[in-house]
C-alpha cells in the first residue's frame, strides 16, 4: 500500500492478528500454567531486548527507523551478540504469542515473519550500513552474527 508506513512492529502487529485470528478460528488446546508462564516470559523478554537494544539508539543519537540512514554503526550492548536484536525480540514476542494461544499450527507463522523481517529491513539496513561505513561495518558484520 502506497502511502502506508512500512515498519517492523506493524509486521509484528499483523502476524499478532494472524495469530489471534487462526486460534480463534480452529481452537487449539487450552493453555496450562506452564505455557501461560513460557508464553508470558517469553513476552517479557522480548519488550526488555527491545528496550535495551532501543536504548543504544538513543545514546549513539542515531535513528532507529529502519529506511533512514544511520548516524552511528551500534556494537555495544545487545549488538555485541546480535546484529538484529530488536527483530530478535519481534521473533520472540511472536513466538511467545503463539504459546499462549495455544494452536500449534500458528507456529507456521514464526518462519514467514522471519522471512518478512530478513527482506524488508534486515538486507536492505545491512545494505545501508555498508554504504554508510564501509569496512568498519564490513568487519562487524563478520565478528557478529545476524541473528544470534
Amino acid at each position: 500500500m502506497k502511502g502506508f508506513p512500512d515498519l517492523p512492529p506493524l509486521w509484528l502487529l499483523l502476524f499478532l492478528a494472524l495469530n489471534w485470528a487462526i486460534a480463534k478460528a480452529i481452537p487449539g488446546n487450552p493453555g496450562s500454567r506452564f505455557l501461560d508462564t513460557l508464553s508470558w516470559g517469553l513476552i517479557g523478554i522480548g519488550l526488555l531486548l527491545i528496550g535495551w537494544s532501543a536504548l543504544w539508539f538513543w545514546r549513539r543519537k542515531t535513528t532507529i527507523e529502519p529506511h533512514h540512514t544511520p548516524d552511528a554503526l551500534i556494537v555495544e550492548g545487545p549488538y555485541k551478540v546480535s546484529r538484529n536484536p530488536i527483530y530478535l525480540a519481534f521473533v520472540i514476542i511472536l513466538i511467545g504469542a503463539v504459546i499462549g494461544r495455544g494452536q500449534p499450527l500458528n507456529l507456521v507463522l514464526v518462519p514467514f515473519f522471519f522471512g518478512v523481517l530478513s527482506r524488508r529491513f534486515v538486507l536492505p539496513e545491512e545494505a545501508a550500513l555498508r554504504a554508510a561505513f564501509g569496512d568498519e561495518a564490513t568487519l562487524y558484520f563478520e565478528r557478529t552474527r545476524r541473528w544470534l
